[in-house]
Parts: C-alpha cells; structure tokens; sequence
C-alpha cells in the first residue's frame, strides 16, 4: 500500500472510530480509560496523527462494541509481510517523526544498512530462507532509508557501540563499504553519529538496543527489541527513563568528530585486509 493510500486509510480508521465513539456517547477521555490510554491519545487517533497499537484496538473494539472493525483495520494497515509483527507500526512511526535517536550495540541500524549488509544479516538469521524471500527484506531496508534522503528528514542521532564497527558482517570488502557509507552520510550531515568505544566499559544501556522516535504533534515513544520480539512504549514515564538513558550513552560516547575518524580508521583497516587476502 502507497504512502497516500496508507495515510488515507489511517484516516478513515479515525473518522470511524470518532463517529462510532460519538454514536456510544463517550467522550474521549472515557474511552481512554476504558482502553488504558489518555483522552488526548484517542484524539489524536482520530485525526490520525497517531496510529493505535493492535492490543489498543482490541480494547477499542470491545469498549465501543464494534464487532473487530477497528482490529481487522489496524492489521490490514500494519501487515507487511516483509516486517515481523512487532515491527510494523515502528516503521510507520518512523515515517512520521521529526527526530530519531538510536543506540546500537552490536549490529547497524536498519536506516544506515548497506543492501549488502543488509543481504548477510537477513542470511544469517534466516538460512534456510529462499532468495526471493531475502530480497524482501533487503528491499524493505532500503525502502525504509529513504526518509534519510527526503527533504523533510527527521534529524537522525546514533550512537553506535564499537562493536558494531569491529563485527565483519560479510567480510572485509563489505564492512568497509558499510563503514564508509556512514561515514558519508556523517559528512554529508544526513546523520550524525557517535561510537561509544570499548573503553568506556559499563554503560547505560547494557539490555540491548533502544530507539527514540519525536513527533511533531504527538508525544515522543521509545522502541526496544530483543532477537524474537520489540516493545513500542508510549508511557510518559518510561519514555523519560529511556531518553535519560540516551542521554548517559551520549556523553560516554566520542565526539562526533572523533567518532567520525574511528570510523573511518575501521573501514581503512578492513579495505587492508580485503586487499591483502
């Protein structure tokens, strides 16, 4: 589905859910209670400036009474056979947000993969995947890092453990051309990225992986992600929690600057290497 069609779609979903809430006679706020979110959500759910989560939409459906309508949409609207079920709704988020903060400690960002990168991670968790399947994938990664080329970009922070530089996903030749395109878009100031090197030891974010998404018009929510399932939280609180934890990463990590030749000295040495095999 287009952009525009999901967009549009997404607006019918609030349109239906305003009049079906109006026809119940509940006001905003007393559907949020009922489905465990503000008022101020449910508004902006029905001028799709947030879309719900698909456990919200259920307990819509069974406040209001509507039989699954809002359920049956909400898949239709999230199903990508490309992304797991968790992801789907992050990578709409990710359309919509003026900023996005990532912390990765082992592997590259989806938005900053290199198609062959992308190609031997996809393999390796998937080995017995046909072709057709792997180049879904890799499509989908690259389809998603076009909002980085989009004029109206989100502002893109990443901090990057170093040992997602030293890793040699797919040999020497390949992490050289996937350091060096991050190292492209740093100068190109399409991104800016810092490395949190091993000798800053203990860090705040020992669990794993973390991404923070702003929003023009709605709150900012925080994403984590094991190797089997991710959480999108919207909890003010939590959100605060994980954006304080950003905060520590940040200044444990390199300056930009420095960061920036790290990367490239790590990409220098796996173009050696490739060189000399």
């Amino acid at each position: 589905m287009a952009n525009g069609s999901r967009q549009a779609a997404w607006e019918f979903f609030g349109t239906e859910l305003k009049r079906r809430r109006e026809d119940a006679g509940i006001t905003q706020v007393e559907l949020g209670a009922r489905v465990f979110v503000s008022g101020g959500y449910i508004g902006q759910f029905e001028q799709a400036i947030r879309k719900p989560q698909l456990d919200v939409a259920q307990r819509i459906d069974e406040a209001l009474q509507t039989d699954g309508i809002f359920e049956r949409l909400c898949r239709k609207l999230i199903d990508d056979p490309r992304y797991a079920d968790y992801f789907a709704h992050v990578v709409e988020l990710e359309r919509l947000a003026t900023r996005i903060c990532e912390f990765a400690p082992t592997v590259v960002p989806g938005l900053l993969q290199t198609k062959e990168y992308a190609r031997t991670v996809t393999i390796a968790a998937n080995p017995f995947k046909p072709d057709s399947y792997v180049d879904e994938i890799v499509t989908a990664r690259s389809e998603r890092s076009l909002i980085l080329d989009d004029a109206t970009r989100p502002e893109y922070w990443v901090t990057l453990h170093e040992n997602v530089l030293r890793i040699a996903v797919g040999g020497p030749q390949a992490m050289a051309a996937q350091l060096g395109h991050i190292a492209r878009l740093m100068r190109d100031r399409t991104a800016v990225v810092t490395v949190l090197p091993y000798d800053a030891g203990a860090h705040a974010a020992m669990g794993g992986m973390l991404k923070l998404m702003d929003f023009e018009e709605a709150p900012p929510v925080a994403y984590t992600e094991t190797e089997y399932s991710g959480t999108l939280i919207d909890c003010p609180a939590v959100v605060m929690h994980a954006q304080r934890t950003y905060d520590l990463l940040r200044v444990a990590a390199l300056s930009p600057e420095a960061s920036l030749a790290l990367i490239e000295s790590a990409a220098e040495d796996f173009r050696r290497c490739a060189s000399s095999t």
